[in-house]
């Protein structure tokens, strides 16, 4: 009998570095829209009961730094979506960049091959660390059209999607 082998292929179509970066550049894009706000209208704007962009942008910090820490660390955090940013856009700005280094600190240190262990994110959430981490930037890209929206009503033009 043939001594057979068994070889395994892995296949990327992007690296942890390069989803890394994809993601980053969509922050960038989303730091950019909360920019374009005025300061009234980022706490006090909405249309048709939506949540103002404010609260979308507390709902995205809340997700995203302490996200990585616990797929990182593996320690179920409760979601919180609520910090005192005393209805200042430098505020929101300064916990966004907060964000934005603790995903470049603690998103490499997620190992290539746990990419596909299934978690539950927040202690409710199934899926894998993958489909977690696309959901994460799926949710931006979502809360940050509704700022498009929010600022076109406002006569304001939004950052341009593709200048990422």
């Amino acid at each position: 009998m043939e001594n057979m082998t068994t070889q395994t292929i892995q296949a990327n179509v992007i690296t942890p570095d390069e989803l890394l970066a994809h993601w980053q550049g969509h922050r960038a894009l989303t730091r950019r829209t909360i920019e374009a706000f005025p300061e009234k209208e980022l706490f006090e704007f909405s249309i048709g009961g939506m949540r103002t962009f404010a609260e979308l942008i507390m709902e995205l910090l809340g997700i995203a730094g302490p996200g990585i820490k616990e797929i990182v660390h593996g320690e179920t955090t409760a979601l919180n979506e609520k910090f005192d940013h005393q209805n200042k856009k430098e505020n929101l700005l300064k916990a966004w960049d907060e964000t934005t280094t603790i995903l470049n600190e603690y998103f490499p240190k997620i190992e290539e091959e746990d990419f596909h262990t299934k978690i539950k994110a927040f202690g409710q959430y199934d899926g894998t660390v993958q489909s977690t981490v696309f959901y994460f930037i799926d949710n931006e890209i979502h809360h940050r059209a509704q700022g498009y929206v929010y600022l076109r009503s406002l006569g304001i033009q939004p950052p341009f999607f593709w200048e990422r």
